[in-house]
């Protein structure tokens, strides 16, 4: 596993962690921090050391330099000889979307400037978006001849409606953060001075509560959207269960009861 605290180890990620939260930020602002196969493999590190760590309670992705998130891949690789569908298929060879879909901790995408194709799609992974008032979202597939390969055909939809989904997605149309907000894209909107501090104060909220209880709760939510409601029922009575008999249910009730803040333990 990677030395979680060293935040030189990369060239394309920088992994920074502090009391319980991980920073992980994109970083090639000269490219506008678009996604090439070493920052693919380097985030695949990164992600699996965030998995593999007990201690990181919270994940805040965000990208490096003043204009932009993310503005997607990188077509000077992908897109390009010998062909796009081997470039593509080389591209996702690893799974970086089911190992960042499968995290147990939450995470935040504090988005800034452009956020194009698999920029959306890495903030659609993202348990929380915050967007900055300047941020711009788009997914320009089609326009290039391609559909997005990343997960923006199921998340999108997911996220903010089948018709906005087919929108954004058949013209390649892009939005502002107000848009973005309006259709459920993001959570919130903040004035980008704001939009560090914004995602920090969140994820210090988040870590306020049981350890335990965060992150079965985000278990329930995203397994049971592929459930029925029955099943979906069915597995938050059994996640439930589980979280009921920990040491932190009882010192949750016993605070409440106490009047107090409760002092969660258990990760």
């Amino acid at each position: 596993m990677i030395e979680c605290n060293n935040m030189n180890a990369f060239d394309t990620i920088i992994y920074e962690k502090k009391d319980g939260l991980a920073y992980v930020t994109l970083n090639r602002p000269e490219f506008l921090n678009c996604y090439n196969i070493q920052m693919r493999d380097e985030f695949y590190q990164v992600l699996t050391a965030v998995r593999d760590d007990p201690d990181v309670m919270v994940v805040i992705l965000k990208g490096a330099g003043e204009r932009a998130f993310s503005v997607g891949a990188d077509l000077t690789e992908f897109g390009t000889a010998p062909s796009p569908t081997v470039a593509r298929r080389v591209r996702w060879e690893r799974d970086v979307w089911g190992l960042f879909s499968s995290l147990r901790q939450p995470t935040i995408a504090a988005v800034h400037g452009y956020c194009l194709g698999s920029g959306v799609e890495m903030a659609l992974f993202c348990d929380i978006r915050i967007a900055a008032e300047d941020a711009i979202f788009g997914l320009p597939e089609v326009s290039l001849g391609m559909i997005p390969a990343a997960g923006a055909t199921q998340t999108l939809p997911r996220t903010s409606g089948r018709g906005k989904a087919l929108a954004m997605l058949l013209t390649s149309e892009r939005i502002d953060a107000q848009e973005a907000y309006r259709v459920g894209l993001v959570n919130m909107v903040v004035p980008r001075e704001e939009l560090y501090p914004a995602a920090e104060a969140l994820a210090r909220k988040i870590m306020s509560r049981a350890p335990i209880a965060v992150r079965y709760a985000k278990e329930a939510i995203n397994r049971g959207l592929d459930l029925s409601l029955e099943e979906g029922l069915v597995l938050e009575s059994k996640l439930a269960a589980l979280v009921a008999r920990t040491k932190d249910a009882s010192e949750g009730i016993k605070a409440f009861v106490d009047k107090r803040a409760p002092r969660f333990e258990n990760r």
